[in-house]
């Protein structure tokens, strides 16, 4: 390589090397992404766990307020109509709904009595209130009674989350809560059942204290609804007849309601299909009794933009990095990039214009470089190409022609017979008009080949084609199906009874005598005829029953025209 052209190319080399900063740029802004937000998905699956925790850590404070009051001794003394000791329990209670604003409801409902509420003490707008008397319900027909019961000593049943719908319930109806009891033990066994109702919305304000007000909160029962959702619409729609599943909204939890693992972290770097501009982690979270296998999944959602914004930072200083060296790339590359450029442009325009018109270009063959060496094998080249390239055309035109049309003859053959008669129907049909197809077979051909020759038989078969060719119309089809077979394709036939004068002129042709180089011989022809739509509607219909009508021709006698009669 000369030193010219490799100065030059050096200099092109420094340009690739700026061009190679940059790709290492945006693969450290691209890694620093990747980065940041698994760090972000530790951290979310870690603060998802802590809540988790502080779920478990709360439900047990809420067992424990139940037990406690369970094992008051004026819970089972109430149990028996002590009004005193209801009166010490409603104090009891009052005091438990005034220390735990999360608390909707604090009951104590009778085992007998169809579960008749004895103490109850309610959460309303504008404070408690002790419901007594007519006003006390029986509530032996809901689940948190009557699985409750069967439960032995400090047992807990924890009721699935969902709309509150009893009646009177004050600020707990129509609210979503979760039911939790505990059964009251007497001498005589369990006499009453200790309920409390703990509003949803108070409970996740409690543990959601010391999370960022950005992080979203997501929570579905062990069946997928949404019981939490940053659009409220979406949740509890079971409770409104439509059901809003978390699986759908992200697949990748249905491993969670399957139980094949744990947890789970989705985000939408790698997944904006289902985490779309977030990063969010889920942990499915077991709760009551065992045999009961109910959970919840938990799920908290960071907003990927927060996530990003690190390498957003970091972006900007790689793209200012990035754009001071391509100005002094541009600068460099301006002051060898004439003397690199305009050869290889003459040689690119050269190609390009031999490309698309078959031009020759002039090129810079008296150069004695590389591009003076490529200039001209690129001349030898295309010289060659366009050589090649001509004897190429002219061989597909000839095996075109060959393809379609008959060797002796140079009429169509089979094939393009077929596209053609394919193509008439097509129109015949939408005119509503008639078309017919005349099988021509020549009656004795068989005897010119045997006395006179093939050579002899190839003339009367072109003397033929030339026949038929000026007997029809220049819009209509003639060719050799094989042998001594012609057909022929006559299209806006106006009614079926027009085809007679022109059978009888191809007859009368055909019949003529031909002069060939030693003699003349004279020989007919049989031919067959079916029409569209009479005969059939596709071009194997139209040829098949033109064949039969030939046949039946030849049957009666030849040198004759027939149309086809069915069965």
């Amino acid at each position: 390589m000369r030193s010219g052209l490799g100065v030059k190319l050096a200099i092109l080399m420094a340009a690739i090397g700026i061009l190679a900063s940059g790709l290492t740029g945006y693969y450290a802004y691209s890694k620093n992404r990747i980065m940041l937000v698994d760090a972000a998905q530790r951290n979310l699956l870690t603060s998802t766990q802590l809540l988790n925790r502080r779920m478990s850590s709360a439900l047990n404070e809420f067992a424990a307020d139940a037990l406690f009051m369970a094992n008051l001794p004026a819970a089972a003394k109430s149990a028996t109509g002590d009004a005193g000791a209801k009166t010490r329990l409603y104090y009891v209670f009052n005091a438990l709904l005034a220390a735990h604003p999360e608390y909707l409801q604090l009951r104590l409902i009778s085992a007998r009595q169809h579960g008749l509420e004895l103490v109850r003490v309610d959460r309303d707008q504008q404070g408690l209130v002790r419901v007594q008397g007519q006003r006390l319900q029986e509530k032996g027909t809901f689940p948190y009674v009557f699985e409750t019961l069967p439960l032995a000593t400090g047992q807990i049943y924890l009721s699935r989350i969902s709309i509150n719908h009893e009646y009177g319930a004050h600020a707990a109806e129509g609210q979503p809560t979760l039911v939790i009891a505990t059964p009251v033990v007497g001498p005589s066994g369990t006499c009453a059942v200790v309920v409390i109702n703990v509003e949803l919305a108070s409970l996740l304000k409690m543990l959601q204290a010391d999370l960022p007000n950005h992080f979203q909160l997501y929570l579905a029962n062990n069946w997928g609804d949404f019981l939490i959702h940053p659009d409220p619409s979406q949740t509890f729609g079971f409770d409104r007849g439509r059901r809003i599943l978390m699986q759908d909204s992200f697949p990748a939890t249905q491993a969670l309601f399957n139980h094949s693992s744990p947890s789970l972290v989705i985000n939408g770097l790698e997944d904006p299909v289902q985490a779309r501009d977030q990063v969010v982690a889920f942990v499915r979270k077991p709760y009551g009794q065992p045999e009961q296998k109910q959970f919840v999944v938990l799920g908290l959602a960071q907003p990927l933009r927060d996530v990003l914004t690190g390498a957003n930072s970091l972006g900007k200083s790689i793209v200012r990095i990035v754009l001071a060296f391509s100005i002094i790339s541009i600068a460099l590359s301006m002051l060898f990039s004439r003397a690199l450029t305009q050869p290889l442009n003459m040689l690119a325009h050269a190609a390009t214009r031999f490309s698309s018109e078959r031009a020759l270009e002039a090129l810079p063959l008296d150069r004695t470089d590389e591009i003076g060496i490529l200039a001209r094998c690129f001349d030898r080249m295309r010289s060659q190409i366009k050589s090649h390239m001509a004897t190429q055309y002219e061989t597909q035109q000839k095996l075109a022609y060959l393809a379609h049309h008959d060797q002796l003859t140079g009429l169509p053959n089979r094939m393009l017979f077929f596209q053609r008669l394919e193509l008439a129907i097509g129109n015949a049909r939408l005119r509503n008009e008639h078309l017919a197809v005349l099988f021509v077979d020549l009656d004795h051909f068989k005897e010119i080949n045997d006395q006179l020759g093939h050579v002899m038989g190839d003339q009367v078969l072109q003397m033929v084609a030339q026949r038929l060719q000026n007997m029809v119309r220049a819009s209509d089809t003639v060719a050799r199906l094989g042998g001594d077979e012609f057909i022929l394709l006559m299209e806006g036939i106006p009614e079926p009874s027009a085809l007679n004068a022109i059978i009888d002129k191809l007859a009368t042709s055909l019949n003529a005598v031909m002069a060939l180089e030693q003699q003349s011989v004279r020989i007919g022809a049989s031919i067959g005829i079916s029409l569209f739509p009479q005969d059939g509607d596709t071009p194997e219909a139209l040829i098949h029953h033109a064949d039969q009508a030939m046949y039946q021709r030849k049957s009666q006698g030849r040198h004759m025209a027939c149309f086809d009669q069915p069965g």
